[in-house]
C-alpha cells in the first residue's frame, strides 16, 4: 500500500497539552474508523508549528478526505517513493 507524508501547518502546535494532543488523536482515529481499513495512520511528529504524519493509504484523495472530515489541515501531501536508512549504505 502506498505511504504518504502529510504536513499540517498548525501555529504553536507544540504548546498543546498532552490532553489536547490526545483529543486530536481521538478525532483522527474516529475518522479513520469511519473511512475503513484502507487508510492507516502510522505515526506523527509534532514540531513547533507543524505536525508531520505518516499514513498508509491507497490514494492522496483518501488522505485529504480524512483531513476534511477531521477538520485538520493537510497543507502538503507527498507520496513516499523510497525509504532509506543506515542499512541502505551497506
Amino acid at each position: 500500500m502506498p505511504k504518504f507524508v502529510i504536513e499540517r501547518e498548525i501555529p504553536n502546535v507544540s504548546a498543546l497539552t498532552a490532553e489536547q494532543l490526545k483529543a486530536v488523536s481521538q478525532t483522527s482515529c474516529g475518522v479513520l474508523r469511519n473511512l475503513g481499513p484502507e487508510i492507516q495512520r502510522v505515526h506523527s511528529y509534532v514540531t513547533d508549528n507543524k505536525i508531520y504524519c505518516i499514513y498508509n493509504a491507497p490514494s492522496e484523495d483518501l488522505i485529504r478526505e480524512h483531513a476534511r472530515q477531521g477538520g485538520f489541515p493537510a497543507n502538503v501531501v507527498e507520496r513516499v517513493r523510497s525509504i532509506i536508512d543506515p542499512t541502505t549504505s551497506e
